[in-house]
């Protein structure tokens, strides 16, 4: 019931949100860029690990939306302490750096880049097995330092809630293992708060499809594309953006040989 709900839930407010943007609000594609990413998964023992992201982000060239690359976009670093519950729910809390860099390479009225300091929470439950399909419930809270990259802008603290309902589809194989090529569906909302948000709470939702491979238990390659729809400050304009990602997931596991899960690392 509460995949059915959640589910139900992402759905209705990216149909009103698309409708609303559609109807009554202009909609204009503002960037086009090619992500890359390292996810690390780190088990210490039992109950703890390691989770880290850390990615280079590019875009567009200022002049020419289509360009898919041209400026650099961000350096995005976010690690925190792993706690296992059980197989079905754990949970991440840590720091996370993010390096923004100038929108307009060259123009004095920007510093060339800005560093964005977050902490963040992540709950994550997982479904077990439906024939085929896995799916997991992710749940992302993050506190951040923001600024603009104008020369002499102020830091903002504002609250980031995100949502986001994914799975893993095995494509050649009954079950996710060395050698499988699997599908991997994705929805994400995002809303945020604080006394700089005044018109537009609705932050950005993106859908992020593509295709993986497990080399082995321990690494698994996964690629695709992302397709966003975000909220200007104005509240009644809205941009959109298309991404590659390529992603690289690395699971290593440093207990005791009798103790060790067989499990393919998947990034989450």
């Amino acid at each position: 019931m509460l995949k059915i709900f959640f589910s139900f839930l992402v759905i209705s407010i990216t149909t009103s949100c698309l409708s609303f943007a559609q109807d009554r609000a202009s909609v204009n594609l503002e960037e086009t860029g090619i992500w890359e990413g390292l996810y690390l998964n780190i088990r210490i023992n039992d109950k703890l690990g390691y989770y880290g992201e850390h990615h280079f982000r590019s875009r567009n060239n200022q002049d020419n939306v289509t360009s898919w690359i041209g400026r650099p976009r961000q350096i995005y670093n976010r690690g925190g302490l792993n706690f296992f519950f059980n197989k079905y729910f754990e949970a991440v809390a840590g720091p996370a750096l993010i390096v923004n860099y100038t929108p307009e390479p060259g123009n004095p009225d920007y510093e060339p880049y800005i560093l964005e300091p977050r902490i963040w929470e992540q709950f994550l439950f997982k479904t077990p097995p439906m024939g085929r399909v896995k799916l997991v419930h992710q749940f992302r809270f993050e506190q951040r330092w923001k600024r603009k990259n104008n020369v002499g802008a102020e830091y903002n603290y504002t609250n980031r809630y995100r949502y986001k309902f994914f799975a893993y589809i095995p494509i050649n194989t009954r079950s996710i293992e060395t050698g499988t090529v699997f599908f991997s569906p994705s929805a994400e909302i995002f809303m945020h708060s604080g006394k700089s948000i005044v018109y537009a709470p609705f932050e950005d939702f993106r859908t992020y499809n593509g295709i993986g491979y497990v080399l082995n238990p321990s690494v698994t390659f996964f690629a695709g594309h992302m397709w966003t729809l975000g909220q200007k400050s104005s509240g009644y304009e809205y941009r959109t953006s298309h991404v590659f990602r390529f992603n690289i997931y690395v699971g290593l596991d440093g207990r005791k040989s009798e103790n060790k899960i067989p499990k393919v690392n998947l990034g989450y």
